[in-house]
């Protein structure tokens, strides 16, 4: 049962890695975590636009204190919170450079990047081409 348990957790942090459109339910076990992860992309979002949003007013918008933000989006996700944020922001690009006519630069304003060498670094680290060849 614990193995089956392991393995499942670490099959939905796959999936949250893998997937470019992320429903709650389907990397979470439980109804809170549910709720949690929820309220989490709800707040990333909400400031999706902003540069300036970080882990410390991610963890405000959480009502919870840094560390035990830290150590539940690792448990739930495998991630930071900061990668998570990074993560969502560039899976929202992805969505927009392959739906919308937008360019790379325009994207990359949209999703909270200031710099379009640090949005196609990461772009290229997450989905294993740079933005302008996802297209």
């Amino acid at each position: 049962r614990i193995n089956q348990l392991i393995e499942q957790r670490e099959q939905r942090k796959k999936r949250f890695n893998s997937d470019v459109l992320i429903d709650p339910k389907d990397i979470t076990i439980s109804p809170l975590d549910e709720k949690f992860m929820s309220k989490a992309m709800e707040g990333i979002k909400k400031n999706m636009n902003n540069a300036d949003y970080g882990v410390e007013a991610f963890s405000s918008d959480m009502a919870m204190e840094r560390s035990n933000l830290y150590r539940k989006m690792q448990a739930v996700v495998g991630k930071t919170p900061s990668e998570f944020i990074r993560s969502i922001r560039l899976k929202r690009a992805a969505q927009l450079l392959k739906t919308k006519n937008y360019s790379v630069l325009d994207v990359s304003v949209m999703v909270g990047f200031n710099t379009m060498k640090y949005f196609t670094q990461h772009f290229k680290e997450e989905f294993g081409v740079p933005p302008s060849q996802y297209k």
